[in-house]
């Protein structure tokens, strides 16, 4: 059985048609489509529709007139939105509590409320309380959910494809933070809202290069997520544009706490270290100092994300800052238009970081 169908058929469609209501696709006193027609576009029977309809009008959504058809209430026209956030790696990431003060923060976010879904039941895994959250909000009916795909635990490939599948099966709008659902060259289907990830792997890349070095490597963790290799691409890039030729053995993905393995790269004598991000960053620079080595007179070090700590690192990271609060922003503006036009096509709204540079870099360092 899957997610979605844990949910009835009636339900399904009384979420649905509540969630259009609420967005306006019908306005006050106007009338909604015959039953005939609804059974039609949710391949359901009649007797399922008529009940759907029946639980709109208890919710005082609807009025049905009998002989003339169901009406939308004019004094529900301008109803409240809810909206879920399903973000697993809340807490351990630390870019996604400012996207969500940004949502917050924004005048648009003041109509309509946004639902943490936290306080479930204890899960086995990451993957299973996401799982369990997704449900939850399916059966809340909310008018569109915000996902941050799982990142680093196990089975995060199927549980994400589980979320949208059971998401899009209940009709519910999705917009995607940060990053994709389904791997790089796989076309994405839902609405997504970050960096230019591949672009911030060149910029970064680019200002080790304009400090002279040329023995680059670039550090990530296993496992990692699309972003992670759309900025070792951008990385790439950057070397092949200064014709600096790319070292298959400095490009590496290890546990950054992994003392051993970060000796075996520095015994290959880099200049200069790309971190995946700032965590990988800081992570790496303990291991880096416990082995004796001088940040930046002996390799420069620099992240992506500008996380709130990584100016009180030991050595003060240079780093690429992500405009969190206007993504958190942005994504309210992209699912609010979602709401309105569900057959829309989806798009990608990359937003661009700003070079923060700090003593890990060696450059004269400006204000951070």
């Amino acid at each position: 059985m899957t997610t979605s169908a844990r949910l009835s058929k009636h339900a399904r469609v009384f979420a649905t048609l509540r969630r259009e209501i609420e967005a306006g696709r019908w306005k006050g006193g106007e009338r909604l489509p015959s039953e005939a027609d609804l059974t039609r576009r949710f391949g359901h029977s009649r007797i399922t529709v008529g009940r759907a309809l029946r639980d709109l009008q208890v919710a005082g959504l609807v009025e049905r007139r009998a002989g003339s058809g169901t009406f939308v209430r004019r004094a529900q026209a301008g109803s409240v939105l809810s909206f879920g956030l399903l973000i697993p790696d809340l807490g351990e990431s630390e870019i996604f509590e400012p996207i969500c003060q940004g949502m917050m923060a924004s005048p648009m976010a003041r109509e309509h409320a946004l639902v943490w879904g936290s306080g479930l039941s204890e899960a086995e895994s990451k993957a299973e309380r996401a799982l369990q959250l997704c449900r939850h909000y399916i059966e809340r009916g909310v008018s569109g959910v915000f996902f941050a795909p799982l990142e680093y635990a196990q089975g995060k490939e199927e549980a994400n494809r589980r979320i949208v599948a059971a998401l899009d099966e209940a009709r519910i709008p999705v917009v995607l933070l940060d990053r994709t659902v389904l791997p790089y060259p796989e076309p994405g289907q839902h609405d997504l809202v970050g960096i230019d990830n591949r672009r911030a792997g060149y910029v970064i890349t680019e200002h080790l290069l304009r400090l002279g070095c040329r023995r680059v490597a670039f550090v990530a963790a296993p496992n990692a997520i699309s972003t992670v290799d759309a900025r070792e691409a951008g990385y790439r890039e950057a070397l092949s544009k200064w014709n600096v030729p790319l070292e298959p053995a400095l490009v590496s993905r290890i546990d950054p706490q992994d003392v051993a393995k970060v000796e075996t790269l520095l015994e290959r004598r880099p200049d200069g270290i790309v971190s995946g991000n700032d965590r990988t960053a800081g992570r790496l620079m303990q291991s880096m100092r416990f082995l004796g080595y001088d940040i930046p007179n002996d390799v420069r070090l620099v992240g992506i994300d500008d996380v709130e700590y990584a100016r009180l690192l030991p050595v003060a990271l240079t780093t690429l800052r992500q405009p969190t609060r206007q993504i958190g922003e942005t994504a309210l503006a992209v699912m609010l238009d979602r709401v309105a036009r569900p057959h829309a096509p989806a798009r990608h709204t990359l937003l661009h970081c700003e070079l923060v540079v700090r003593e890990s870099c060696g450059a004269k360092t400006a204000a951070s």
